[in-house]
């Protein structure tokens, strides 16, 4: 795996290595020991799978809070999505900034999304379905969001026609500090 960093403090895009021949290919889309070797501590709770219809689909912008926060590993594993970071830590060199990486099937990128920062998508194609590993089970109790067109953050959403939207999404909060 390649682990490039991103503009979010400890998060990353990764892109696998391919070991390929006539066959196809193999590539290792997790492992502990690469994984500690860039310095993230993460071990696997739960493996969720989302399945999105249409296009311009809107999930997000989701996050738990102590003592149940959750670290992420995303991939899209059919049609595409525009998956986006915002980072929530205050302490953090990146706080309040935000990144948005298309995932598809056809460039299998991963992004490893960090504790303490906010996480959602749109779905740049119709039949999009995300494959996504985290570290805490999912606790009702401690689930937050904040408004996916929030001012305070101004995240630049691919155009395309009008966004499908949960009403829970739709009615986030605006984020205060």
């Amino acid at each position: 795996m390649i682990f490039k960093k991103t503009a979010i403090e400890g998060a990353y895009k990764i892109i696998l290595e391919k070991r390929g021949d006539e066959r196809g290919f193999f590539a290792r889309g997790y492992c502990e020991h690469e994984f500690k070797n860039q310095g993230i501590m993460f071990q696997i709770i739960q493996a969720n799978i989302a399945y999105n219809p249409f296009r311009n689909t809107l999930r997000g912008l989701h996050y738990q809070i102590k003592p149940h926060g959750e670290k992420k590993l995303v991939r899209c594993v059919k049609g595409a999505i525009y998956d986006v970071i915002v980072d929530l830590r205050i302490n953090s060199p990146s706080y309040m900034k935000w990144i948005g990486v298309e995932l598809d099937a056809e460039n299998r990128t991963m992004l490893y999304v960090p504790k303490g920062c906010a996480h959602g998508y749109q779905t740049l194609s119709d039949d999009s379905e995300i494959f996504y590993m985290v570290s805490a089970f999912y606790a009702p109790e401690s689930e937050r969001g904040i408004n996916w067109s929030d001012p305070a953050f101004n995240i630049d959403w691919k155009k395309g026609g009008e966004m499908i939207i949960s009403d829970k999404d739709k009615n986030w909060p605006e984020f205060t500090i």
